[in-house]
């Protein structure tokens, strides 16, 4: 299995419980490891073959600016469902992180994998 990954991609959103939270935005990032075989645009060279992270990113951001989730959950539940049926990926695993939502920690969050991890 081979894995294609985004790591680190920083996009402002609304999110959060607390009422401060839904008047400002924060930062939230995102680590992605996708499964997807690397076989065929390696022999190609074609970017067409490709599981293609700009546009994985380029949709991520977008959608992610444009929410306002309550639930660092909820927000990486949809960024998985995004990445698997609109890009046909059979298995990713997502970190979405809080950077600076608790004192004394770089981040808090989440980290799902969904699908069947191939191999």
């Amino acid at each position: 299995m081979d894995i294609v990954f985004i790591q680190d991609l920083r996009i402002d959103t609304v999110i959060g419980i607390y009422d401060w939270e839904r008047r400002v935005r924060q930062t939230v990032a995102l680590d992605l490891e996708m499964a997807f075989d690397n076989t065929r645009p390696a022999a190609s060279d074609r970017i067409e073959d490709t599981l293609d992270y700009k546009a994985v990113s380029k949709r991520l951001i977008g959608f992610v600016e444009a929410s306002s989730f309550q639930l660092v959950e909820t927000l990486a539940e949809r960024c998985a469902a995004i990445v698997r049926e609109e890009f046909g990926v059979a298995w990713v695993r997502l970190k979405l992180s809080k950077p600076g939502a608790v004192r004394g920690s770089r981040a808090v969050g989440v980290c799902i994998e969904r699908g069947v991890r191939p191999g």
